[in-house]
């Protein structure tokens, strides 16, 4: 991968073991600040448990994470959510309106959010004022996936973590979904790290890629290395298409 770039988030040599099952090995590199890394690779390949690694909700059996140089395990739990916010394929919800999730982040640090600042924030994510006050059980798949990002921005977090955000989503869902990645991207110089199973996605909306096999990183740089890889493992992978 490219050393023109900052790290905005950095891996080093990180082990995560449950039991007797050794999850993820020895991962070593770097996510460039500023720009878009998708995670591909196999079911089972610790794609998900290196995301919840770089959130904190998870600690390293071993190895380091560092945030701007500073680790990790030094950030209290709360100034850690406003520098790395995570996005999940469920768009988990509290019970009650848009509203109410919007404000969960900012009630959980004591402070109440506007309910201006709540219409600007659904703006940012292509929602119309109106959805404010609706109940989050009546809105479409994609349209929770876009509270669940818009109440990710409300921490206005530098790093930005996707798993499998789109994949249960229907064709048209999934490309306002993208667009509105890009366009985060690009308007506010947040790092995304994307777990997708999507080649096509991976490669089209991705600066860089790593893939993970059994553990592992087996192959990372610019994402056009999905059309001709290096590692023969690799190119069998894609030549398959994802799992």
């Amino acid at each position: 991968m490219s050393t023109l770039y900052e790290p905005a988030l950095h891996i080093n040599d990180v082990n995560y073991s449950m039991g007797d099952v050794h999850i993820l090995k020895n991962i070593t590199g770097s996510f460039p600040k500023g720009k878009i890394t998708t995670l591909v690779g196999p079911s089972g390949a610790g794609k998900t448990t290196l995301l919840k690694l770089c959130n904190g909700l998870i600690s390293p059996t071993s190895g380091d994470i560092f945030i701007h140089d500073k680790p990790i395990s030094s950030y209290e739990p709360t100034e850690l959510r406003r520098h790395v916010g995570i996005a999940l394929q469920s768009a988990p919800m509290i019970k009650g309106t848009v509203y109410h999730n919007l404000a969960l982040p900012m009630e959980l640090q004591g402070r109440k959010l506007a309910e201006q600042d709540a219409i600007a924030i659904l703006e940012d994510v292509g929602l119309d004022k109106l959805f404010l006050h609706r109940k989050t059980n009546d809105l479409s798949g994609g349209q929770l996936q876009k509270v669940s990002i818009a109440r990710t921005l409300n921490n206005r977090s530098e790093i930005l973590l996707l798993d499998e955000i789109t994949s249960a989503l229907d064709r048209s869902s999934l490309h306002e979904i993208e667009e509105l990645i890009v366009k985060i991207n690009r308007k506010y110089g947040t790092t995304i790290i994307w777990i997708t199973h999507n080649l096509e996605q991976a490669m089209s909306i991705g600066d860089y890629t790593w893939v993970l096999m059994d553990g592992q990183v087996i192959e990372t740089g610019e994402s056009d290395l999905l059309k001709s890889p290096m590692n023969e493992v690799v190119r069998q992978f894609v030549q398959g298409g994802a799992e």
